[in-house]
């Protein structure tokens, strides 16, 4: 894993053509892509076109409930016809809830149902490559919940699972919380505002409930245990390691290079029968990493870090400095000027989520999945997880493994 692969030689002045061919490989992923939305193409000529998609929400938690359920039901050519929860009792809460016509008591039932053509799964990670392969090998679509898997070994198997069905549609849900930056990022930095980019540093600090309402983000020693703090539930996944990557891979393209170090602060919490439970997901990570024109990357997240200055990102460049802050605002500076300066943002120009509506597009065979396919996914996860095995074992991994 931590043996270096020959990289291609990159120079410092290569790039904006290092950016845009990282980028492009991870957003355009065509092979795969391409090929789902030609055989949606042909298929729904004479069939789903000419109705209603349905789908089949698995794991109806409050993510699904809040965003995924109110966007299929905004698509006129799509309709919600199943919930399978942990329970019968459940997934009828939430069928009563949204008026969907049939409540299942396992997830398997659910995809044994002919009459439905695609699934969202919002389950923790641990469940989505066993649902996503028996969704597939059932012929329906999937769009499932990030991060895509628990470890690279998992996101290969669904990607490959992809690649044997290229007739059905696969996406995983893109992080949303950097649209309002993306694009005037991308215009910025690819349009050489700031010239060559030398380094990036970004901080991402992580609240709970309690916190939000008084506790100031330090360490939250009395909070409520969570699936993300376990490693069986939510694999090598860490505090927001794979959406900051995600969000910063949008405009900087992939990492080649990751060190790593962690801490876990609150190392005990309290499950629900009353117990402590031992904790092994760090509560605190610094990584730092490498990209492809040798700029450097350093990452901090925490839940730990009481009454810091909240989340930022500073990127710095031959010729200018760019600074979002956590008010959503973006300022430049360039070689020359005394101070930063905000860069009007309007909001039309900002990307906007529709994430149902292109999983719908490309099953109907007119749009193309671009955020996020299985390919994007396995790349993610192969971060998530260098990080956490730099961490362990204090080396450096390199990328792709």
């Amino acid at each position: 894993m931590t043996h270096k692969p020959e990289l291609p030689g990159v120079n410092r002045r290569d790039l904006l053509s290092a950016t845009a061919l990282s980028l492009a490989a991870a957003a355009a992923t065509s092979a795969t892509a391409a090929a789902q939305t030609a055989s949606a193409a042909g298929r729904t000529g004479s069939s789903t076109r000419s109705r209603k998609i349905r789908i089949g929400i698995i794991g109806a938690g409050s993510n699904l409930q809040n965003v995924q359920i109110p966007g299929f039901r905004k698509i006129p050519e799509c309709e919600i016809v199943a919930v399978a929860n942990r329970s019968l009792e459940s997934s009828k809460r939430v069928t009563d809830k949204f008026g969907i016509p049939k409540p299942y008591a396992n997830w398997r039932d659910l995809l044994d149902d002919k009459d439905i053509d695609a699934v969202s799964i919002g389950t923790p990670p641990y469940m989505h490559r066993t649902m996503t392969l028996a969704a597939l090998e059932s012929g329906k679509h999937v769009l499932t919940q990030a991060r895509m898997a628990n470890n690279v070994a998992e996101a290969r198997e669904m990607l490959a699972a992809a690649q044997r069905y290229p007739q059905l549609v696969t996406q995983i849900v893109p992080m949303s919380q950097s649209y309002w930056q993306d694009n005037l990022l991308k215009k910025l930095i690819w349009g050489g505002e700031i010239g060559e980019v030398l380094s990036v540093d970004a901080q991402r600090v992580q609240t709970t409930r309690r916190q939000l309402t008084g506790e100031g983000g330090f360490a939250d020693e009395d909070g409520e245990l969570s699936f993300r703090q376990s490693t069986e539930e939510s694999g090598y996944n860490a505090l927001s390691v794979g959406q900051t990557y995600e969000e910063i891979t949008r405009w900087a393209g992939l990492a080649t290079r990751v060190m790593a170090m962690s801490k876990v602060h609150v190392p005990y919490r309290k499950g629900a029968d009353g117990q402590m439970v031992s904790i092994n997901v760090p509560d605190h990570i610094d990584a730092l990493y490498e990209l492809a024109n040798n700029a450097q990357v350093h990452l901090r997240i925490s839940a730990t870090s009481g009454l810091s200055s909240g989340n930022y990102t500073w990127i710095y460049g031959t010729k200018g400095t760019i600074h979002t802050n956590q008010e959503r605002k973006l300022f430049l500076g360039k070689a020359g000027d005394d101070k930063l300066s905000e860069v009007p943002n309007p909001r039309e120009a900002q990307a906007r989520y529709r994430v149902e509506e292109e999983f719908i597009n490309a099953i109907r065979g007119v749009e193309e999945v671009k955020m996020n396919t299985f390919d994007m996914g396995v790349q993610n996860i192969e971060f998530v997880e260098a990080v956490y095995r730099s961490s362990k074992t204090g080396q450096a991994v390199y990328l792709p493994m």
